[in-house]
């Protein structure tokens, strides 16, 4: 039989797949081996239906992992590009040695993370990456420094407390030149009393005064010291730097013309923006760590951090040029006693407060750039938020200046009309755009199949403040389904995101889907005093009234939940709480509850979270790595389970599972408990456990984490790391310890 003479047409080669080209991208586009068959063998493979290309579809796939398991061989090879799991391997090439703490997080793995998280878990990426060159300069100061912010992603400042240990110098040293850029001389010394500046950093890790001898280690974890010739100290700040940009300022007394840095009024002491270190060979400084500003520090140094792109900025009557730093006065306003002179802005950073002079006083509002401390990315921020879904297919409704819309409730009417028009789908995205304030009643009546997201753009956080009103019916934001029926499929929906809500709560009613609470904030009893007391603790945050809705919390802080429906024919509530703070303002309060403190109609899903205050619910699904400082109260203790959580005793709760205090000894049962560095939402550390607190419970989560909100911070897990690298990087004798200033 003769060939055809197309079967002899030159085919094209097949180019190979580039190395970051997706295997399952590339094996749905058929055609890279079906090119290289005759033409004949292809025509009648169509005429039968393709059986013919979907089995070298099949074969291509395997083709390419192959194609890509050969070449990510040659990626493992450099640290700088191998895999994940090929990291422990290289640094046992070269004598890494792998963080502890982790062992039981290798046994019972990330929640959301793989093989991957697993393997940057126990070697990182840069620690691996440095290993030589960290041992070519064992034993410098610079060097435990870029260490700690490599291991643990802590700020720190190394200190040779030799050299504030009080002893006579000899007096050659005076006469001799600095060697090596080094100061022989600069050693602890007597306290100047007229030294103001000096005085100001005494007891701190900045202190340059001159001490005693302590016979206490520096490296003990119940009292150290260190203060011996042969004491090395790496202070470390563990709360970061969260930047807030044109917030705008809380006015205390329009008269005195007196304001608060923070909107919700209370006072917030201001930190450093930490600045880049000029190069890795030289100790940090003040200017490098998100240190607290003080009154002194701030007099003393007003241009290094005030001013556009610093630490710390004032605007007012809406003007882009910051007040003159020559207007500026820093005082004490800890009673708002101090005056400043005509012209002058009197600034407190210790508190966050603000007194403008009379020719200086604002007509048309405040705005203030500063930084506050923070423990994690949680409530609403600045910050990145990488989990957020996209949703291509919602119409994106911008507000704020130089937007279409100015108010929240004029985008969210476009959509309805846009909605009822066919001019858009079920799916609006109504995008805030700057960090202001939004003081408007909100109600959002949804139709069926109505998918609204109220959120924040990337880079700010917008303050919604909701004031009274009305006389005769509620403030509160109101979430509503219109129709009083319809499929489970098409109820309404909400997304909150990235929004800090003030003054008064949220309200839900009617057949509704899922509420979503993400990144989010509304501030447990509605508003603060300037102690951070709240103004209304008895207030809900979230009232959930006659209504089908599954509330979802996710990385949030919120008040008190109330849930008001019929226990009778409708089914319980879902209520889900992860990564989140429930807070009370009170532990003999009800976080969780019906009216009259009866239980809730609802089924509590509860992961990594903190309850400040009691719970009455009719079910707990589940409950892991949480701790409760009120006592629990199940209707149905039969179904559900706690596991790997803190409980107070008297409890009613479904079965446990190494809970505490059941696993601790007889004689600690009543010793194991958790405790906060700050209780009162707006202080630093709030919510965060305290390093006093039972190793039980700091250490109590199924894989060795602390329990609660701030589980996924690993606090131990870096702490043990951070001490190992230092016992590896300092000389043999010499005693270091950590000391933690936040």
């Amino acid at each position: 039989m003769a060939a055809h003479p197309e079967d002899f047409r030159s085919t094209p080669v097949p180019t190979p797949l580039a190395p970051e080209t997706d295997p399952a991208t590339a094996s749905a586009e058929p055609g890279e081996l079906a090119s290289l068959l005759p033409r004949r063998h292809l025509l009648r493979d169509a005429e039968e239906g393709g059986p013919l290309r979907e089995l070298l579809a099949v074969i291509e796939e395997q083709l390419s992992l192959v194609r890509d398991g050969v070449e990510q061989g040659y990626e493992d090879l450099f640290v700088e590009t191998a895999a994940p799991w090929v990291l422990p391997y290289l640094g046992d090439l070269v004598g890494y040695r792998t963080l502890p703490g982790y062992e039981r997080v290798l046994t019972t793995g990330l929640h959301g993370g793989g093989r991957a998280a697993l393997a940057e878990a126990v070697a990182p990426r840069a620690d691996v990456a440095a290993t030589v060159a960290d041992r070519r300069r064992k034993g410098t100061l610079p060097l435990l420094e870029e260490v700690a912010g490599r291991v643990t992603g802590w700020s720190a400042h190394a200190v040779e407390l030799s050299r504030r240990v009080a002893h006579t110098q000899p007096v050659r040293l005076y006469r001799n030149p600095p060697v090596r850029g080094v100061d022989r001389t600069a050693r602890g010394r007597l306290a100047d009393l007229r030294d103001s500046s000096a005085l100001a950093l005494a007891g701190g890790p900045f202190d340059a005064t001159a001490r005693t001898v302590d016979v206490r280690r520096a490296g003990s974890r119940r009292r150290p010291g260190g203060l011996t010739p042969a004491g090395v100290a790496l202070f470390v700040w563990r709360l970061r730097a969260h930047s807030l940009t044109r917030s705008p300022a809380y006015c205390v007394d329009r008269a005195r013309h007196l304001y608060t840095f923070s909107i919700l009024g209370n006072d917030t002491p201001l930190v450093t923006r930490p600045a880049r270190q000029p190069s890795p060979a030289f100790p940090a400084t003040v200017d490098h760590v998100p240190a607290y500003i003080t009154r002194r520090r701030l007099h003393d140094r007003l241009a290094d951090l005030y001013g556009p792109g610093k630490s710390l900025v004032i605007r007012r009557d809406g003007d882009d040029r910051p007040v003159p730093l020559s207007d500026i006065v820093v005082a004490d306003l800890s009673d708002w006693r101090y005056r400043p002179r005509r012209g002058q802005v009197a600034v407190d950073p210790e508190l966050g407060r603000i007194v403008f002079g009379s020719r200086s006083a604002p007509r048309q509002g405040v705005w203030v750039d500063y930084h506050q401390a923070a423990a994690a990315d949680m409530g609403g921020g600045e910050y990145a938020r990488p989990d957020r879904v996209p949703r291509p297919d919602a119409r994106v409704y911008r507000v704020g200046p130089g937007q279409r819309f100015h108010r929240i409730m004029d985008a969210y009417r476009a959509w309805q009309q846009d909605r009822r028009g066919d001019r858009s789908g079920p799916a609006g995205i109504v995008e805030i755009t700057h960090s202001g304030a939004f003081q408007e009643q909100l109600d959002f009546d949804l139709d069926p199949g109505d998918r609204l997201e109220v959120r924040a753009a990337e880079g700010v956080r917008p303050v919604i403040r909701l004031l009274d009103w009305y006389s005769n019916r509620p403030d509160a934001l109101n979430i509503r389904a219109v129709a009083d029926d319809c499929a489970p499929h098409e109820r309404p929906r909400v997304v909150l995101d990235g929004l800090l809500v003030a003054g008064r709560g949220i309200n839900v009613t009617g057949p509704m889907g899922a509420v979503v609470l993400r990144h989010s904030t509304l501030v447990p009893g509605w508003s603060l005093e300037p102690g951070c007391a709240p103004h209304s603790p008895e207030e809900p945050s979230i009232v959930l009234e006659r209504t089908t809705a599954c509330l979802r919390v996710e990385h949030s802080v919120l008040g008190t939940i109330e849930v008001i429906g019929e226990e009778v024919s409708e089914e319980p509530l879902d209520i889900h709480l992860s990564d989140s703070l429930l807070d009370a303002t009170g532990h003999d309060r009800e976080a969780l509850s019906a009216p009259d403190c009866r239980h809730a109609h609802a089924v509590l899903h509860l992961y990594r979270s903190t309850v400040i205050g009691e719970i009455h619910t009719h079910a707990v699904r589940i409950a892991e790595n949480s701790v409760f400082t009120g006592r629990l109260h199940v209707a149905r203790r039969g179904i559900g389970c706690l596991r790997y959580s803190c409980v107070p005793p008297g409890s009613r709760t479904p079965r446990r599972y190494r809970c505490l205090p059941d696993l601790a000894g007889p004689g600690r049962a009543g010793r194991v408990r958790p405790s906060f560095v700050s209780e009162r939402y707006g202080t630093p550390g709030y919510g965060l456990l305290a390093d006093a607190c039972a190793e039980e419970v700091r250490r109590g989560a199924d894989d060795g984490a602390e329990m609660g909100a701030f589980h996924d911070l690993y606090r131990p897990q870096r702490e043990d790391g951070l001490r190992a690298r230092l016992a590896e990087y300092t000389p043999a004798g010499t005693d270091a310890g950590i000391f933690f200033v936040t």
